[in-house]
């Protein structure tokens, strides 16, 4: 039976898909959405046969509202949140938390003055893939984790950019627009990032903006990691061609875009190929490794993101990824950014 009644503010592609799953989950009624008073936003309003409100505050006074999902462009997601924590609705932001990290401290400190409940949108965090690594990892199959690789490489073809001009121009590269969800994946699997070095390089498509970045990494228990972001290469090696999650992508099922190296043997993800040794007499680069397939069963992410944040509503949970999680995850990437810019490492506390 439907108990959970959610508004959706901004319905754009990511919120149209939120919209979607809200429809065809048992739990969940879509009671609003809350967008500008376009034709468009009424047209559709009328489609879905849900009331559409210009703002938070009408909605909440004429409708009752147990969650938010907040899809909306990112200068808008403080204000968004910010009304929501104070009105003590639980609230999940679609990444990055904030459009600065300034604004993301504040939140951080909101939420933690009124308790409230919120989820950060970095929909990867609930993939069974993510899970499965973590379980692996966390068996010792590997050892003690060394070191990461990492790709996310990709061609964003002429249209891409002709449809937003401003992906050309500061502020619209890779690292800002698809890095954050590949930092999030990182932490999750290694551990905390303490520091970073890049270099970034836009000679391909001559934009004011980086179209190419390589990145160092250092984990606080270690780790060091290396990872390669492009919007310009013609290469397979990214998240969303490797995954499976998103049909809106091609799919290559022999590709990979992480290993984790450790002590005893290394993981290839997404394909779960492990290539081990059984124990640390063993092993040794003159001997052949032993070798394992898992085999995984692909769900939705965004789905189980949905699902998650209803058992928050509901207090049978915490958020996976907390708004600490959320500004961290945009701290490192704007970091990364200013090491490129600025041609230095740059620590965290």
């Amino acid at each position: 039976m439907k108990n959970i009644n959610l508004a959706v503010v901004g319905p754009g592609l990511i919120g149209k898909k939120h919209i979607e799953l809200i429809k065809n989950n048992n739990r969940t009624s879509l009671t609003a959405i809350i967008a500008p008073d376009h034709a468009h936003n009424h047209i559709y309003s009328k489609e879905i046969q849900t009331p559409l409100f210009f703002d938070l505050e009408s909605c909440f006074s004429l409708q009752k509202i147990d969650g938010v999902i907040i899809s909306s462009p990112n200068k808008f997601h403080f204000e968004q949140a910010k009304f929501c924590i104070k009105n003590r609705i639980p609230v999940l932001i679609e990444k990055p938390i904030t459009a600065t990290v300034k604004q993301g401290e504040k939140l951080v400190q909101l939420a933690e003055k009124y308790n409230a409940k919120v989820l950060i949108g970095h929909h990867r965090a609930h993939s069974p893939l993510l899970t499965k690594a973590q379980e692996i990892i966390k068996s010792g199959r590997l050892g003690k984790i060394v070191s990461v690789t990492g790709s996310a490489q990709f061609y964003k073809p002429k249209s891409y950019f002709e449809a937003g001009p401003w992906r050309t121009k500061i502020g619209g590269g890779p690292i800002l627009i698809n890095l954050i969800h590949e930092i999030g994946n990182l932490r999750s699997l290694c551990g905390e990032i303490i520091a970073v070095h890049a270099f970034a390089s836009s000679h391909i498509r001559k934009f004011p903006v980086e179209d190419t970045v390589s990145i160092n990494l250092m984990f606080e228990d270690g780790v060091l990691g290396t990872f390669i972001l492009s919007d310009t290469a013609a290469c397979a090696k990214s998240w969303e061609q490797t995954s499976q999650e998103n049909t809106a992508y091609p799919t290559y099922a022999d590709e990979d875009c992480y290993v984790i190296s450790g002590t005893l043997g290394s993981l290839a993800i997404p394909t779960f190929r492990l290539n081990y040794y059984q124990n640390e007499d063993s092993a040794s680069w003159w001997q052949p490794f032993e070798q394992e397939v898992f085999q995984i069963q692909r769900k939705d992410p965004l789905a189980c993101q949905l699902d998650h944040f209803i058992d928050i509503i509901e207090d049978k949970t915490f958020p996976r990824v907390s708004a600490k999680d959320g500004l961290r995850n945009l701290q490192i990437t704007e970091a990364i950014s200013q090491s490129a810019k600025n041609k230095k490492t740059i620590y965290f506390k």
